[in-house]
């Protein structure tokens, strides 16, 4: 190599070790120069307000006592990755307007932006970002979280935080929330909290809730995630008017119940979902869970039902371009679902009468299917040629009669007549 080249190559090293020595100098004179936020606080007394001029402060810091802490929409609270950025320790807090980032990186610890350990807490209008765990409330009750921006850490999916997290937390309210890039949001042991007008994206499961029962999920918007509702021994939730879109993650659903009663889907628009609804029995018969006045479209299967007891109500829904409309399992022959006045937009029958219910009922029989519908290994050739032949033969000539699936008495005839 020519010596004006190798001279040129040492001098491009040295250029690139100045550079990066001069960012660390900046970050640490920065650090240094950055306000602590504890001191502040601690001299705020109780009910009064401490609002921040623009700059930069350092956490960790607590607020122990009623106060309101208003950031105005510019002030940085930088954690200096060291555990939670900020803690709520305290009833009757405002925090609002910061922009927080730089939490831990504990898993363990659930290092987060904001923990509140309190009520009556008011979290809102905080902008935060490049921290692992968003917002957790922890035995916390009556608490509003409201129109924060929360993104986790650009890394691998699992290794993100839950972008909100409540553990053992009853009576609060989520509404409003722009989340994203994070792992979950996780309600655990948290019954009787609502959920309004968030915004869930690019995450795993937009929600996840475990023991988690009376709660009311509403209006919420939950796209390009890998699962959106996931319910598990959650009884009496209510699940209405929420938009959830392109759930297409191999084991995903656009919502997932699973030992819970007595819950209520209605109204929501589910699309382009590897399953729009899926759903095992009800643990009590009587305790059913209604889907009612939902739009399924464009799903590779519309409604999947597993287990033997049947239990769910079928009413009003419109089932638009699916690729499986409905699959049912467990012995049909005592099929203890029921099926009524839904729209099928593969429905064949007239409607002489004009009185927009079907002439005759909207049935829904396995021939070839029950091969990939009985052998969850026979699902990857479902649709294949091979597959589509053998439907073909015995829908042609059936050496056996076809299993029925489903059965709607009265079928919307025309996707235009109006439901109840």
């Amino acid at each position: 190599m020519p010596l004006a080249e190798r001279r040129a190559g040492r001098l491009t090293r040295l250029l690139h070790r100045a550079a990066l020595l001069a960012a660390g100098i900046v970050a640490t004179a920065a650090a240094l120069a950055a306000t602590p936020l504890q001191p502040l606080i601690d001299a705020t007394p109780s009910g009064g307000t401490l609002l921040l001029a623009a700059g930069t402060y350092t956490g960790p810091a607590t607020v122990d006592r009623p106060m309101v802490l208003d950031g105005g929409g510019k002030a940085h609270i930088d954690g200096q990755h060291r555990e939670s950025v900020l803690r709520v320790r305290t009833n009757s807090a405002t925090i609002r307007g910061l922009i927080l980032t730089g939490s831990g990186d504990s898993h363990d610890r659930v290092d987060s932006a904001i923990v509140v350990e309190g009520h009556y807490n008011r979290i809102e209008d905080n902008r935060i970002e490049d921290v692992l765990f968003g917002i957790t409330l922890h035995a916390s009750n009556h608490n509003v979280v409201a129109r924060n921006y929360i993104r986790s850490r650009p890394v691998d999916l699992a290794d993100r935080g839950d972008g909100l997290r409540l553990w053992y937390s009853t009576g609060n309210r989520i509404e409003g929330n722009d989340i994203a890039q994070i792992r979950d949001v996780t309600i655990s042991n948290s019954p009787r909290n609502r959920y309004v007008g968030n915004r869930i994206r690019d995450s795993r499961r937009a929600m996840n809730f475990l023991f988690a029962g009376r709660s009311l999920v509403e209006d919420n918007d939950l796209q390009y995630n890998a699962t959106g509702l996931t319910i598990l021994n959650s009884d009496g939730i209510i699940i209405r008017r929420n938009r959830i879109a392109h759930a297409m993650d191999a084991s995903g659903a656009g919502i997932a119940l699973k030992e819970s009663s007595a819950a209520l889907v209605h109204e929501n628009e589910i699309i382009h979902c590897a399953v729009g609804i899926l759903a095992d029995s009800p643990l009590h018969g009587l305790n059913r869970i209604s889907i009612i006045a939902n739009r399924l479209s464009h799903n590779v299967t519309g409604i999947n039902f597993y287990g033997e007891r049947g239990g769910h109500l079928v009413y009003y829904n419109r089932f638009e371009h699916n690729l499986w409309q409905a699959v049912v399992g467990g012995d049909e022959r005592n099929d203890l679902n029921v099926w009524h006045g839904n729209y099928w937009d593969d429905y064949e029958g007239f409607d002489r009468n004009q009185d927009g219910v079907g002439d005759t009922p909207y049935e829904i029989r396995a021939y070839a299917d029950r091969i990939w519908m009985d052998t969850p290994m026979a699902r990857f050739f479902r649709s294949s040629p091979i597959l589509e032949l053998l439907d073909f033969l015995e829908r042609l000539a059936p050496f056996s009669s076809p299993t029925l699936i489903l059965r709607d008495m009265a079928p919307v005839a025309h996707r235009q007549s109006k439901q109840p």
